[in-house]
């Protein structure tokens, strides 16, 4: 099916009397997700600051609200079931989406705050046609128009865009915006643009997960951190990071229950209550961050924590670049053959 741009202000303005719809817009000069009631607001084609996974996650919630008084403790869930529609997502945070499904819905724990969130969300993604430098999505079992985690996937045909169901839930979505149907001439047109979508760079991470198995104790790690900050940017911005505290914020008998997000890149994040912390440097935090996303996540779930968006790289302060780190791991020597 075809939208065309001048259309689509006018097409999330009727969205927004069904759903609550999220879009990229510009706020204090950065690309970032947001709730919008104009459609005019969004900035379609670009790729956000921090990850869209805040609308399944968000950076901080309230979990449950409770009060104490003569008739005892009275609870209210804050669960949010509202009809959603993420608008203009890239594919590298759609499939994040699907990594975050392992943590947050396994075989041992349902997260029921995210999973009706993911429930009640359509996603609809924006292909990239020309990812930037920094992307290498293609390394990591991924591309500029992967379909993973996407309901609808829409391609930029310049004046339009070609919208494709990918799900059922995205067929039903489109068939209800009586859109026109896409001619051939859009569909090959489509096809040339995603042949030559290329990732703006590659990382070889064959064998990687098996190198990490025997790289515990190597000594790669202790200059690896040497000139990292610890401002956790990284960390915040990355699509796949699901770190996070509970407090309780309560004034005299009332109050409620929050998760943040928090991240290992902190001092405090593994602080034992009797004072002791085993990751007592940025050694043992960069050892973590690594292992976590390219051998743990593997291990546990089959697939790389890693999307390959490159917001830790263009957003670190000290120009630490994870390719440079990967490519560095895979040339380490660790007394065996790693294919």
């Amino acid at each position: 099916m075809i939208i065309n741009k001048s259309e689509i202000a006018g097409l999330l303005d009727n969205l927004v009397k069904e759903y609550r719809v999220y879009a990229p817009v510009e706020k204090d000069g950065s690309i970032v997700f947001e709730a919008i009631e104009e459609g005019a607001r969004a900035k379609l084609g670009t790729t956000s600051k921090k990850p869209a996974k805040e609308i399944l996650f968000p950076q901080s919630e309230e979990l449950f609200s409770y009060q104490v008084d003569s008739e005892g403790l009275r609870m209210e869930d804050k669960i949010d079931d509202t009809k959603s529609i993420a608008f203009g997502v890239r594919p590298c945070d759609a499939k994040s989406m699907m990594l975050l499904d392992n943590v947050f819905h396994n075989d041992l724990y349902e997260d029921v705050y995210y999973t009706t969130r993911r429930k009640n969300t359509i996603i609809v993604s924006v292909g990239c046609s020309e990812p930037e430098s920094t992307c290498f999505c293609s390394s990591v079992n991924s591309g500029p128009f992967d379909t993973d985690g996407s309901d609808v996937m829409l391609t930029d045909l310049g004046e339009a865009y070609l919208a494709e169901a990918v799900t059922e839930q995205g067929k039903e979505f489109l068939l209800k915006l009586n859109l026109k149907e896409a001619g051939e001439e859009d569909k090959a047109r489509a096809e040339e643009i995603k042949s030559r979508a290329q990732a703006g760079s590659e990382v070889d991470i064959t064998g990687l997960k098996e190198k990490l198995d025997g790289m515990f104790d190597h000594p790669y790690w202790d200059k690896l951190h040497e000139k990292c900050l610890g401002c956790a940017a990284c960390t915040y911005l990355c699509p796949t990071c699901h770190c996070f505290d509970i407090a309780d914020e309560a004034r005299d008998c009332n109050g409620c229950r929050v998760r943040n997000w928090d991240s290992c890149m902190f001092p405090l994040f593994t602080l034992h209550g009797s004072g002791h912390n085993p990751r007592t440097s940025g050694k043992e935090r960069w050892r973590q961050r690594v292992m976590h996303k390219f051998n743990y996540f593997v291990e546990r779930y089959n697939a790389t924590a890693c999307v390959g968006c490159g917001r830790c790289i263009k957003n670190c302060p000290v120009n630490m670049d994870i390719r440079q780190v990967l490519a560095e791991i895979k040339a380490q020597d660790t007394g065996s053959e790693v294919s």
